[in-house]
């Protein structure tokens, strides 16, 4: 009965450990199965510096790739740029002028010398050359009348290009245009080298100083209008100052001539009457003293070439914020200008900080002119006087110019404040008719 229990207890344990055994190597082969590519330390080191080199080369590679790629990237977007406009304008900058001319006519008589300079050069052979004699069929009259052919062939063809480069010449593409010239230069001796044809450099120098010649003529004819513009309104000014001192002149004859009349007809009163015309007297002497002054001030003005006044606005409604305007007006009366400058071209009339007359009032519109020249608007064209800038900073540099002139800070704005509380007032209704039709809840 021992000897039974001992050998089930025997292979019970022997059992246990055979599973044990068992159980374990298994879990040692799934483990080694997992790891095996990196039981080999040395090999797996190995491995992973073949990679990494593979993975260097291969960024190196696709870098070098991007730099080929970027040259070729860069200059097809410089090629594109040459046709359009929006490009161009962006990446080729400013056009910086080239001829300095008083007046268009200049202008005009240079291009037609640039023209019959362009035409001496094709009549004497000066404008496409040829460096090889060539013989057809082994005439060489037959090779010289092909040349002959070929040369004519290219000029219309760079002609062609310089003409509809011209034609189309506008402010923000110039720089535009003569990259494409030269670019067309470059094409056609590169079409023609096999035929050993060029285009002189002088002629494409003419090309490039009509496309200049051109541009700059077109610039100095919105000028000259915009001169010519404002000389008619310094006119339309001049004649309104006269005609307003012709009515302060009238205006003085008729409050003198009712006041000699008050006088006559006061001295042959006597008793509560006269209190009644002697207080029409004090009237009508004040008012003899403000035509009077109105007549003084205009044959000032008139008298003195640079007397006038200097005005700033602003227009919140119109410009927004920190937006001023600094004019010189010779009118009589200078809010005319400002209520003509308010007129229906914007939405909403100036706002008036300070008129202000001086015996020179153009040097003083140029003093505050230059301090705010950095936040000038219009950068291009200097009659477009308005300025960013605050109403603060302005006050000061008219405080330290003009230290006697009155300077009014508020930005009155009412109509445009108006419109504002207007349009808050409807959203607040649709608002509330919106919350209206929601319900309670859901």
């Amino acid at each position: 009965m021992i000897a039974a229990t001992f050998c089930v207890v025997t292979l019970g344990l022997l059992l246990f450990f055979i599973y044990k055994f068992w159980s374990e190597r298994k879990a040692r082969s799934t483990i080694e199965q997992r790891f095996k590519h990196i039981l080999d330390l040395d090999k797996e080191v190995l491995r992973l510096q073949g990679q990494h080199g593979e993975l260097a080369a291969e960024i190196e590679r696709l870098r070098s790739s991007y730099r080929e790629k970027k040259v070729v990237y860069d200059r097809l977007q410089k090629e594109v740029a040459i046709f359009d406009e929006k490009l161009a304008f962006a990446e080729m900058g400013v056009y910086e002028a080239h001829f300095d001319f008083s007046d268009s006519e200049q202008y005009k008589t240079s291009i037609e010398r640039v023209r019959s300079e362009q035409k001496r050069l094709i009549s004497e052979g000066c404008a496409v050359i040829y460096t090889r004699n060539w013989t057809v069929d082994g005439s060489a009259s037959k090779g010289k009348t092909m040349t002959t052919r070929n040369i004519k062939l290219t000029i219309r063809a760079f002609n062609g290009e310089c003409d509809a480069a011209i034609s189309n010449t506008r402010w923000n593409n110039v720089n535009a245009m003569e990259k494409r010239i030269v670019r067309a230069h470059e094409q056609i001796d590169k079409l023609n080298a096999s035929n050993s044809i060029f285009v002189t450099p002088e002629f494409l120098k003419l090309k490039l100083d009509e496309l200049f010649l051109t541009h700059e003529y077109r610039e100095k004819l919105k000028v000259e209008r915009e001169e010519r513009a404002e000389a008619a309104r310094l006119l339309r000014e001049e004649q309104k100052l006269l005609r307003d001192m012709e009515k302060a002149r009238d205006d003085e004859d008729h409050y003198k001539r009712l006041l000699d009349k008050a006088r006559a007809e006061a001295a042959s009163i006597a008793g509560p009457q006269l209190e009644a015309f002697s207080e029409q007297i004090r009237i009508l002497e004040h008012d003899l003293a403000v035509a009077h002054a109105k007549v003084e001030r205009a044959q000032a003005i008139a008298e003195k070439t640079r007397s006038g006044y200097v005005y700033i606005i602003s227009n919140v409604g119109s410009f927004g914020e920190d937006v001023v305007k600094i004019g010189l007006t010779r009118r009589l009366d200078p809010g005319d200008r400002v209520r003509e400058l308010g007129d229906a071209s914007v939405p909403f009339v100036f706002d008036t900080h300070a008129v202000i007359y001086s015996d020179d009032a153009p040097a003083l519109e140029r003093a505050l002119h230059a301090e705010f020249e950095t936040v000038r608007v219009n950068a291009q064209n200097n009659r477009k006087e308005f300025f960013r800038t605050s109403i603060e900073h302005v006050e000061e540099a008219v405080r330290r110019l003009a230290p006697d002139a009155p300077f009014f800070r508020d930005v009155e704005a009412q109509e445009y404040r108006e419109t504002l509380a207007r349009r808050k007032a409807l959203l607040i209704t649709a608002d509330s008719a919106q919350a209206e039709e929601l319900p309670a809840s859901i």
